[in-house]
């Protein structure tokens, strides 16, 4: 999963590298809003694809005494920044720029070098998404897309595929900007296509914030993992009733998992330890995501009590 990432970021950075220069150089030579709100767009771009990489990078450190469970969180951090700077910067200067030249409209000089500068990145951007969507379908499974992403716990992924999305629509908004503005004379069509750049850049920003935000503050397991640990916990005799089985993702493939159980009258410390033991082994092999296992022995109904006794199981 995280390689698959990776390979797509890269592919990310490497055509909204190329294609942002091209489309500053058309916007210089045409004078098009449209044009120049693009080359913002892929420079915003790829700049997210940076500090995706970055995030990748130190969420890989082990971890520390300040970060005992590790830095995975630092992927959910700089995709929630991501999601931000396509707001503030992409929107905010495509917007800005889109209603300047509705107040104040210009011609476009030379629009065949806009035609042509949107045709190569559309051809870059389409390999770029195709690459984004194509490894985004090996984790998705049989799941429908909105589902893949709402219960996707790797946001650089769909992160990637979003911004290529975005990026795709946002240049057919501009060639069709450009197309009417020449073909009827109306000088207001290149300034309108800017703001609907910025209005698709902010939309997305917003949807990725949404979706980023949930895995920033500590979202749990799938409910199919959570349902998996009740199953193993289920098995054991020496377990009364499970009281609750609380996770969070630490980080894409990082599950923090609490488990509150009501151990059986009879059963000696021996026991409890042996149960514990087995039951930290059995929920690793199953779910190879879930790294640290802690159990808590408590009556049943006593949640809203002190814990009778507490013993954590690590790696």
């Amino acid at each position: 999963m995280a390689s698959g990432s990776k390979k797509a970021i890269y592919a990310a950075l490497v055509g909204n590298a190329l294609i942002a220069v091209t489309k500053f150089i058309a916007a210089t030579i045409t004078r098009s809003s449209a044009m120049f709100s693009e080359g913002i767009h892929s420079v915003v771009d790829t700049g997210n694809q940076v500090l995706l990489l970055f995030g990748m990078r130190r969420a890989e450190q082990p971890p520390d005494e300040r970060f005992p469970f590790g830095h995975g969180k630092e992927v959910y951090f700089w995709s929630f920044v991501v999601a931000i700077l396509i707001f503030a910067v992409g929107a905010g200067i495509s917007l800005y720029e889109g209603i300047k030249h509705l107040v104040h409209p210009g011609p476009i000089e030379n629009p065949t070098i806009n035609y042509i500068v949107l045709a190569f990145a559309i051809v870059f951007e389409s390999g770029a998404w195709y690459f984004a969507w194509r490894e985004f379908n090996k984790v998705r499974g049989d799941q429908g897309y909105f589902e893949a992403v709402r219960r996707g716990k790797d946001p650089s992924m769909f992160v990637v595929l979003f911004e290529d999305t975005a990026a795709l629509a946002g240049l057919f908004v501009a060639l069709v900007g450009v197309f009417l503005g020449q073909v009827t004379g109306i000088l207001y069509f290149d300034g309108a296509a800017s703001v609907v750049i910025g209005l698709i850049l902010a939309g997305t920003a917003i949807w990725l914030a949404y979706e980023t935000h949930g895995l920033l503050i500590g979202e749990g397991a799938s409910a199919q993992d959570v349902a998996a640990i009740r199953e193993i916990i289920s098995r054991h005799r020496s377990i009364k009733h499970v009281n609750e089985v609380a996770t969070m993702h630490v980080g894409p493939e990082y599950i923090l998992v609490n488990l509150s159980v009501d151990f059986a009258s009879d059963a000696c410390s021996d026991d409890v330890e042996a149960t514990v033991g087995r039951i930290d082994r059995e929920i690793k092999e199953a779910i190879p995501r879930v790294k640290r296992v802690f159990v808590e022995a408590e009556s049943r109904g006593a949640r809203s009590s002190p814990p009778a006794g507490r013993q954590a199981v690590d790696e």
